[in-house]
C-alpha cells in the first residue's frame, strides 16, 4: 500500500481523493473537523462541507483467483491502493468434518430413518453453488466494496483467463502452435494410462529420494497434492 497515504471522506460518508499531506490531517483532527473512521487503512471522514474538491479517474483492477486476490487502484499517474489478500482454504475440509460429525449423530440417535432425497439444498434450491465457490466469489465482492468505499472507483477492471498449457509449453519450447486435432496427439498419446507415462518419463526413478532407497516397487502419487496447489503433472 502506498506510504502516508491518508483516504479521506466527505462529510455524507462518500469518499473523495486521498491526501499525502499528513500536517493538514494533523491539523483537521486536531480542531474537530475531521474524525477517525478507520485506521487500517488511515481514514478520516471530514466535518464540514469543503469548498471544493476534485475528483479524478479511478481504475480498480482485480486480479481473481482461487487463493489469492490481487488489488490496485490507480489514476492515470499513480497508485492509490494496492492488496493482496488471501482467501480461506479450509472450507472443504470443515465441511467433511461437519459431514462426518452429523452423519455419526444420526447413526446414533435416528439409526433407521429413511433418507430423505428432497431435504437436499441442490433440490430445493435452483442455481445453488457449493459453500467453497460461494465462499469465494463473497470475499471478492467484500474485498472490491471494502476499496470503493474509501476511493472514488470509477472503473473496476477484473481479469479472468483461462491458459492453454499444451499451447505455452509449445510456445516455450519453439514449436508449432496444436491447432485442433494436435490437441489429440498430446505428450500422453499411446500412452495406456497416466501411471505408465509418468513412470516412462521419471526414468522409473523416485523423484524423492531420486533412487537411492533402491525400492523395486514405485508407488504412483502427488509429490506436490493438489489441495495444494499441485496438478496431475507433478
Amino acid at each position: 500500500m502506498p506510504e502516508a497515504l491518508t483516504y479521506v471522506l466527505d462529510i455524507d460518508g462518500n469518499p473523495l481523493m486521498p491526501t499525502r499531506r499528513c500536517g493538514k490531517i494533523r491539523r483537521l483532527l486536531k480542531a474537530k473537523k475531521a474524525k477517525v473512521v478507520k485506521r487500517t487503512p488511515f481514514t478520516i471522514q471530514l466535518l464540514y462541507e469543503p469548498d471544493t474538491h476534485v475528483v479524478q479517474q479511478i481504475t480498480l483492477g482485480v486480479d481473481a483467483g482461487s487463493k489469492h486476490i490481487g488489488l490496485s487502484a490507480c489514476t492515470d499517474a499513480k497508485e492509490l491502493y494496492a492488496e493482496d489478500a488471501k482467501l480461506r482454504t479450509d472450507v472443504s475440509n470443515k465441511l467433511t468434518a461437519r459431514r462426518e460429525a452429523r452423519r455419526t449423530r444420526r447413526n446414533r440417535k435416528t439409526r433407521y430413518r429413511k433418507p430423505r432425497f428432497n431435504h437436499r439444498v441442490h433440490s430445493k434450491h435452483k442455481g445453488w453453488l457449493a459453500p467453497s465457490v460461494e465462499q469465494k466469489i463473497t470475499c471478492h465482492l467484500n474485498v472490491i466494496r471494502k476499496v470503493t468505499k474509501i476511493l472514488p472507483v470509477s472503473k473496476i477492471v477484473i481479469e479472468t483467463a483461462s491458459f492453454d498449457t499444451q499451447k505455452l509449453k509449445a510456445q516455450l519450447a519453439g514449436q508449432k502452435l496444436p491447432e485442433g486435432k494436435d490437441y489429440q496427439n498430446g505428450e500422453m498419446k499411446d500412452w495406456l494410462n497416466v501411471r505408465d507415462y509418468v513412470l516412462s518419463r521419471d526414468g522409473y526413478t523416485c523423484q524423492c529420494c531420486k533412487g537411492k532407497s533402491k525400492d523395486n516397487k514405485l508407488q504412483v502419487h502427488h509429490i506436490h497434492q493438489r489441495k495444494d496447489g499441485g496438478s496431475n503433472r507433478q
